[in-house]
């Protein structure tokens, strides 16, 4: 036998994945993502002064408007502290873990926590690892421990609104409610962004790399878990299965003892 005559070897699963999980759009979303989100971490680690004039235009801007609003201050302490605060998206996560425990898609509930840990995880190396400092005012409106860049509350909410709006998508929940999902979700993120900027504990670009990594961890979360599990999506959606698996799946009818019909007439 040739060359030419052997069959083509088939990729493995690791190979299929990876192609399944580029060819993706939440795999290609993900890379986008975390791009633009190594960008901008790299520009302020290299001290880009465009971007930390930037930074500091807008967060003395902001801080003034503080000062001079004491209201719209305490509004944003409430939402900071209990609307988008970090614990408050984790026990959104939990009970969605439940939810979805309680319908027996156990692993997909291992998976969303799972991602919930990798998301903190990542954030404190982050954290630790670029060591910036956040802004320091004469007069504070409010205070932070730790470094500053990402921004916990603006990578967490991103992150936890994707995995929400993903796991919406997939347990067939209604258009309407999905909307509803996907403009509280914006709100959700861009709040989180605005208060810690406001508030005086984080400069622009920290919320910003916060949210584009977690809009990055939770679509390339989703992007593994269905170039993962092909087959299991395909049967829950109803889609018809690939030509090769076909071939792999079913057997050859056996030859009937009968000969077929050639005509109507014949019975």
């Amino acid at each position: 036998m040739t060359d030419t005559d052997r069959p083509g070897r088939r990729p493995g699963p690791a190979r299929r994945a990876a192609t399944a999980w580029l060819a993706a759009p939440a795999g290609k979303a993900a890379l986008l993502l975390t791009a633009a989100a190594a960008l901008t971490i790299t520009l302020v680690a290299a001290g880009a002064q465009p971007v930390l004039r930037l930074d500091q235009t807008v967060a003395v801007r902001l801080h003034t408007a503080a000062l001079q609003h004491p209201g719209l201050t305490h509004a944003s302490r409430i939402v900071t502290d209990w609307v988008v605060d970090p614990w408050t998206m984790r026990l959104l996560l939990a009970a969605a873990v439940v939810w979805l425990w309680h319908r027996r898609r156990r692993l997909l509930a291992w998976w969303v926590a799972c991602t919930s840990a990798v998301e903190w995880a990542l954030r404190t190396v982050l954290r630790w690892a670029l060591g910036r400092d956040r802004p320091e005012w004469e007069r504070p409106v409010d205070s932070a421990d730790f470094a500053a860049m990402p921004s916990g509350h603006a990578m967490t909410t991103a992150a936890t609104c994707v995995l929400l709006l993903w796991l919406a998508r997939i347990t067939h929940l209604p258009t309407g409610l999905v909307r509803l999902g996907a403009a509280t979700a914006a709100v959700a993120v861009a709040a989180a962004c605005f208060t810690r900027v406001f508030l005086g504990v984080h400069w622009l670009t920290d919320t910003l790399a916060g949210t584009l990594l977690g809009a990055a961890l939770a679509t390339g979360s989703a992007a593994t878990w269905h170039a993962a599990r092909p087959h299991e999506d395909a049967a829950r959606t109803g889609a018809a299965p690939a030509a090769d698996d076909l071939s792999q799946g079913l057997r050859q009818p056996r030859p009937s003892r009968y000969r077929e019909s050639t005509s109507d007439t014949d019975i």
